[in-house]
């Protein structure tokens, strides 16, 4: 079912509609249509249409109190006929569109390019050789060997770029595949109550049809399109759809309309389903979402063939906001903006190619010089035309040495560490309850300097218990024994609290042994109940007692109330009246409280005043919410107006004054400990009352009494960043949020409005990058507009996990530390990396250069180059890449967007021992025949064999580098190296490995790799040059940095590349203006359905913005995909650009791209 995509959905709708629509009395499109109106309009057509509700089920073939007879195969029918009741997935990409998205990376099109140009070469055979009168070049002409190979060199190249793109696509591929099985985990998990055949149950989400009645209560979030049939109180929070954000209250003759995706946020009802799935408001939504571009033009055909009400909605889709032009752009914005990482990597990769570009550039230019003056000037040779293409060759031959040398210059391990290293992370983190859903979340959560998370489930349990009670005028600060309460005060609390509750909130059995009982419903009420277990007294009794169809009346809770009230027949035919509710709304309506005797007394506002200071502020100032229980007792005759809600809500007698804490927990203080020790600002947002939660942010460590902070409420903070005419100004925030700590009694736009206004405030050097946690539906701006954001896995709707970046699937702060040390381990990881590549790099271009200029022939062959750079590189960047973190990386500050990849301690590190090999390995080619008594391997004749001498320079050469990769595990100076090695086993193979691989080369390799065996000594020689790395790393380590002034750092992001590109593009700088974003963020949720077109609106807001590579999501990057296209159609012409740009401007390709991380 999975697969099916929306399209096939509707047309099998369709179909089956004609053919079955006539048994039931409504057809899907009937039902449809009636969904999309509101209100009034819905009232009228539903007397005009079908009479009343009840109608409509009896068209249905449903009865409003027995539900559906529940026979499978009349649920079948239902299901065939109206869809079934969940929105298939979109369509995953495939493995190919992966490789592809895989191939755009510059490093790789760079080595694209000299392989394809060294393969060309190397089986270009001119004729003319065999001419004797032609001139020759001095020494080390390639021998046969050599010639044979020199195919190998561009095939290895081409072999390591299908490498790193496999392991990237793949990767992209598998982390799709575990986020769709975390989906339908989730999915499965959801039930809900309904009727059938008289009994109620519960019933995965997807089992719903329509006809069936569903029983809808307080915090439902509704699963299905319906219509209210019965109910007390019902009041809807509609916001996730048309985005007003008052209550709509429903009522069968006024608003029956219920919408999928909407949240119950008071009373309880029941509803009869009309609309599921893909046919439901949300589903609509879904579809048109999942729809995409290649569903768009599917649909358009459709709906040009479907005639009637659908087509005409169906299509504008491709104008809805402004045709085709529009969808361009949109097409555009779908190019992910580069991570700062990716940002600095692509700088420094061709910052290396250009360096590899002029090295490159003098070696042929050398070469050439040499060869010409030799020839022509010292020897005076003329220049003959039959001689010509013999010249060619050789120029062509000087060619391919100048590609070699460009060829060792780039790190082509690199795209493969960042890969592997990210790769690991992920998943390793899914171990440590992070779900990653877009790659780059991982290392960006690495430089977080701010978090802004959510209080409850979060920080705290999500479990409410009542810690403190004020019974009988005693104030226990423990819950107390049963006997030293009153037995009728116990009585009363214990009916209190059992009648006046939803009867659907239970505390049951734990599920294993050990663990808490389980908590279901509403979770103040779950605190109250197991308040009464806690007194040893049971509430079930007494609610099979007085079941919840005997309760004569019900003032459910809502926000304005803020108390929930029951009224219930006694024996004697009097009515009785239990109360819950804030304290210090429920108090102001008492006129007495229970003496310790357990008689009522009375109790005046001097009283009130005195509780509210000895009782009720100590509570709140240890972080717990007060709830206050209380009761009245009404006579029979005559019978009080129940709708004269004031009067009836008043001379409440107070039973007792509970304080529930739901506890911090216990693993986030530390938590946020070492978040603050890592330079990170912990600042909590929440919607409770600004005492508990300054309570709770101090248990937590988020402030710490004596600092200077603030703590504001949501009202003030608006009032202090909003100028006169209600506008946010960037200076006022910034007068505020680096102080600010606790944010309470806060909406959602106001955690945007602070996200947005850390992100894009200029007080600091370095810009903030923010990760923000959220469950709900209205956080879903806050979490696309900050850095990274987190989704709740077990609280969190869909939208805030479609919104997010990373899943807590244990909704734990302390999973968002382990985030952060991840993150920081593939950036140490990656410069670790660099650190070993580029010392290689730098040694052997160097060996290559000098060795081409002065013997005319590098000491280093192509095929031992590629080894070194090839296989070292890969199996380096494994070694390097999959070092576990350690808690040491929490110790340091971020390191910011401006911070250098290679740091001046990395640099003095690649630099000093790019000094020990040289000089070891330039004394080996010059004297080296002398120290080990053996021929000379300079200026030998043409095709003889390989020589000891070069063996020995090529394996001294290797294990240098082998040892030299120990010492690039670490990068900030430390003297020992050896740290936590054996923690690494995949280190400590690939090192054996290495090794040994390298003595079958060198005793085997012979011809092809110009090889020949050595004898023991000269190996243990080799070892012991290599060991001299080591020794020499301590050596480095004891220079200071400080001293050596003339160090530069590479792989920066300069500010001027740090611009948003409004700057950098004049011409699609409509797309990102602050004004503009934020009324983009509420078009996103708060147009209202009540039109299509205003749906497709919505849409196309979400294609650019809820799209993965979100476009409201950071500053969108709008590169054209013509000029893409441009680039890798020409590839050669773009690098040349680049590298010819000077370093500081921006090359031109970059232009488009945000901050100018110049990539074509």
């Amino acid at each position: 079912m999975g697969d099916l995509t929306n399209s096939d959905f509707y047309s099998k709708n369709q179909r089956n509609e004609s053919s079955h629509g006539g048994e039931l009395g409504c057809t899907m499109e009937e039902l449809r249509s009636l969904m999309e109106l509101r209100g009034t309009e819905a009232v009228v057509k539903i007397k005009e249409t079908y009479g009343d509700t009840e109608a409509i089920c009896r068209r249905l073939k449903t009865s409003p109190t027995e539900g559906l007879p529940g026979t499978a195969p009349d649920l079948e029918k239902r299901k065939q006929i109206f869809g079934q009741n969940f929105i298939p997935p979109k369509k995953p990409k495939t493995f190919l569109q992966l490789v592809w998205e895989a191939l755009q990376d510059v490093t790789l099109i760079i080595l694209e390019i000299a392989a394809i140009i060294s393969l060309g070469l190397s089986f270009y055979h001119p004729p003319g050789e065999s001419n004797e009168g032609c001139a020759t070049a001095q020494g080390g002409a390639e021998d046969e060997g050599e010639a044979e190979a020199g195919w190998i060199e561009g095939a290895a190249i081409l072999l390591s770029v299908i490498c790193v793109v496999l392991v990237t696509a793949f990767n992209d591929w598998s982390k799709e595949k575990q986020f769709r099985g975390l989906q339908s985990r989730i999915e499965q998990e959801q039930k809900f109550t309904v009727v059938r055949a008289g009994q109620v149950v519960q019933i995965p989400v997807a089992e719903i049809v329509v006809g069936d009645i569903a029983q809808i209560k307080y915090g439902d979030l509704l699963p299905a399109d319906g219509l209210f049939i019965q109910g007390n109180d019902l009041k809807i929070d509609e916001s996730s759809l048309t985005g007003e954000s008052d209550q709509v209250r429903k009522s069968v003759d006024k608003d029956p309309m219920l919408l999928s995706g909407t949240h119950v946020m008071e009373g309880s009802g029941r509803m009869v389903v009309t609309a599921v799935g893909v046919n439901s408001q949300t589903g609509i939504i879904f579809t048109l979402l999942g729809a995409g571009g290649e569903e768009e033009e599917k649909k358009d055909k459709k709906a040009k063939q479907q005639d009637g009400a659908a087509a005409m909605e169906m299509q504008p889709l491709k104008s809805a906001e402004g045709g085709d032009a529009d969808d361009k752009k949109k097409a555009n914005m779908h190019k992910k903006e580069k991570s700062v990482l990716q940002g600095k990597l692509t700088k420094l990769a061709v910052q290396i190619g250009k360096a590899g570009l002029v090295m490159s550039a003098i070696t042929v230019i050398i070469l050439v010089l040499y060869f010409t003056v030799d020839t022509f000037v010292v020897n005076k040779k003329p220049w003959l035309a039959e001689c010509t293409p013999v010249y060619v060759q050789y120029f062509v031959k000087f060619f391919i040495i100048g590609v070699t040398v460009l060829v060792v210059a780039v790190p082509e391990g690199l795209p493969l560490a960042v890969t592997i290293s990210l790769a690991y992370s992920v998943k390793k983190m899914m171990k440590d309850n992070n779900l990653v859903r877009h790659l780059d979340a991982c290392e960006t959560m690495g430089n977080a300097t701010a978090i802004c998370s959510d209080k409850t489930g979060t920080l705290t349990t999500n479990r409410m218990t009542v810690v403190q009670a004020y019974v009988g005028d005693v104030h226990y600060k423990e819950i107390p024994e049963p006997s030293s309460i009153n037995a009728k005060t116990l009585e009363l609390l214990v009916n209190a609290i059992a009648i006046n509750s939803a009867y659907t909130t239970k505390i049951l059995p734990p599920e294993k042994e050990g663990a808490l009982p389980r908590q279901v419903g509403n979770k103040t009420e779950c605190g109250l109940l197991g308040f009464v277990l806690d007194l040893k007294q049971d509430y079930e009794p007494v609610r099979n007692q007085m079941p919840e169809e005997k309760l004569y009346k019900v003032y459910t809770f809502n926000s304005v109330r803020k108390s929930m009230s029951t009224i219930v027949k006694m024996p004697d035919d009097s009515f009785r009246m239990y109360s819950k509710g804030a304290s210090e709304i429920v108090l102001k309506k008492c006129c007495k409280i229970l003496s310790g005797a357990g008689e009522p007394r009375v109790f005046r506002p001097r009283d009130r005043d005195e509780m509210v200071k000895k009782v009720i502020e100590p509570m709140a100032c240890d972080g717990l919410r007060t709830i206050c229980v209380a009761y009245r007792d009404f006579p029979s005759s005559p019978e009080p107006d129940w709708d004269n809600e004031s009067d009836i809500l008043s001379e409440l007698t107070c039973i007792c004054v509970v304080g529930i804490e739901d506890p911090v927990r216990p693993e986030v203080p530390e938590a946020i400990r070492k978040c603050q020790r890592a330079g990170i600002t912990v600042r909590m947002v929440t919607g409770d009352n600004i005492n508990t939660a300054r309570a709770i942010a101090i248990k937590c460590g988020i402030i710490h009494p004596g600092e200077d902070f603030l703590c504001l409420e949501g009202k003030e903070f608006n009032r202090r960043i909003r100028n006169e005419k209600g506008e946010v100004e960037q200076e006022r925030i910034d007068k505020i949020w680096p102080k600010l700590r606790v944010l309470a009694r806060s909406s959602p736009t106001d955690k945007h409005t602070l996200v947005k206004g850390i992100i894009d405030s200029t007080h600091t050097e370095q810009r903030q990058v923010v990760a923000v946690t959220g469950d709900g539906t209205n956080d879903g701006p806050a979490l696309k507009k900050a850095d990274v954001g987190f989704a709740m896995g077990i609280a969190g709707t869909d939208v805030a996990k479609e919104a997010s970046d990373i899943i807590l699937t244990d909704d734990n702060f302390s999973s968002i530390v382990k985030a952060v040390m991840w993150g920081r381990n593939v950036y140490d990881s990656i410069s670790k990396f660099l650190q070993f590549q580029l010392t290689v790099n730098v040694v052997a271009v160097i060996v290559a250069f000098t060795g081409a200029c002065i013997t005319q022939d590098s000491p280093l062959k192509a095929v031992q180059m590629l080894w070194v750079n090839l296989i070292m590189d890969t199996f380096a960047s494994l070694a390097l890449a999959t070092e576990p973190p350690t808690e040491t990386l929490l110790l340091r500050k971020p390191y910011g967007r401006n911070k250098p990849l290679i740091s001046r301690t990395m640099m003095k590190n690649i630099l000093g021992h790019a000094v020990y090999q040289l000089t070891l390995i330039f004394t080996l080619l010059f004297v080296g025949e002398k120290m080990f008594q053996i021929d000379s391997g300079r200026n030998a004749p043409l095709h003889s064999p390989p020589s000891e001498h070069y063996t020995i320079i090529f394996n001294t050469f290797v294990m240098m580098q082998l040892f030299n990769e120990i010492n690039a595990r670490k990068i900030h100076g430390e003297r020992n190296v050896f740290d936590g090695i054996f923690r690494n086993p995949i280190f400590c193979t690939i090192v054996l490995g290495t090794f040994a691989i390298q003595i079958v080369i060198v005793q085997f390799g012979g011809k092809p790799f110009s090889c020949s065996p050595l004898q023991l000594d000269q190996w243990m020689w080799c070892i012991f040059i290599g060991l001299g790395e080591l020794v020499w790393g301590q050596v480095i380590a004891t220079i200071p940095t400080s001293r050596l002034t003339f160090l530069k750092e590479a792989g920066r992001l300069t500010q001027k590349e740090e611009t948003p590109e409004e700057e950098l593009n004049e011409d699609v700088e409509e797309i990102d203006h602050a004004e503009r974003e934020l009324r983009r963020g509420q078009i996103l949720w708060f147009r209202g359905l009540n039109r299509i077109q205003t749906q497709i609106e919505v849409v196309n807001t979400f294609k650019s913005g809820a799209s993965f590579q979100g476009a409201l999501r950071r500053q969108s990057s709008v590169t054209s995909q013509s000029q893409d296209v441009a680039n890798l159609s020409s590839p050669s012409r773009v690098s040349l650009s680049n590298a010819l740009s000077s370093p500081t401007s921006l090359p031109p390709a970059a232009a488009g791209h945000p901050r100018g991380e110049g990539v074509p």
